[in-house]
Formats: C-alpha cells, sequence, structure tokens
C-alpha cells in the first residue's frame, strides 16, 4: 500500500555524460538541470514500485523543480523523493537533491498509477 511519508533515495556519481554540456542543457561542465531532475524521478518511480499490483506501472505527469547550486564532476548526487499526497491514481511527491556541500535542487513531482498494457496499447495506437 502506498502511503504518505514513504521515502527512497537514490545515489550517483556525477560523470561528464551527465553535464550540461554533454546533455545539450548548456555549455558548462556541471550536473545537467536535466540529469538532476532524472535522478528525482527515479527516486519516485523506485519509492512507490515495490507496492504497485501486477501489471501496473507508474507515470511521471508532471515536476516542478528548482535547481538552486551547482555540482561538479566527481562530487556524489543524492536524490530523495517522499510520498506527500496519495488521492486515488495520483501520487504527488516532495523532491530534493543533494551534494556534500548541501542541496542542490528541491520541488514537487506528480505521478500517476497506469495499467502497463492498456496504456502502451493507447500509447502506441498512435502510429497508426
Amino acid at each position: 500500500m502506498i502511503e504518505v511519508g514513504m521515502r527512497y533515495t537514490v545515489k550517483t556519481t556525477v560523470e561528464e555524460k551527465d553535464t550540461a554540456k554533454t546533455v545539450g542543457s548548456g555549455t558548462l561542465a556541471v550536473l545537467a538541470t536535466p540529469r538532476m531532475i532524472a535522478l528525482m524521478e527515479e527516486a519516485a518511480y523506485k519509492c512507490i514500485s515495490a507496492e504497485l499490483e501486477e501489471g501496473a506501472s507508474s507515470v511521471g505527469t508532471n515536476m516542478s523543480v528548482k535547481h538552486l547550486s551547482a555540482t561538479p564532476v566527481d562530487m556524489d548526487v543524492t536524490a530523495v523523493a517522499e510520498v506527500v499526497l496519495v488521492e486515488g491514481r495520483k501520487i504527488v511527491f516532495k523532491v530534493e537533491a543533494y551534494d556534500k556541500v548541501g542541496i542542490i535542487g528541491e520541488g514537487t513531482h506528480e505521478r500517476f498509477i497506469v495499467g502497463e498494457e492498456k496504456f502502451i496499447s493507447k500509447t502506441y495506437a498512435k502510429l497508426n
């Protein structure tokens, strides 16, 4: 059962492939905002994945995040997601990211629980 207060943490070390310069979101060799957001989203989906029924998955539908501080290559980054609202199939998370100096990002993330087969079928019907 998905409940308010559930938390999950993911960690990584910033590599060249994670930089704004490499992902195309800027020109500097610092952690790219899209990579920070991806870490936050990973923490959120992993936070609830073990609680989903067989054949169900969750999809991200909204992300509202501030990137507060730059992180250099070779520094560790931690992203934390905490469930703050469960409303039917909608799950809202508080998300934060940290490096060894302190908080680097914060915001909210929303996910919806979906049936995998129906979701994929509807999505790929766009090709017809």
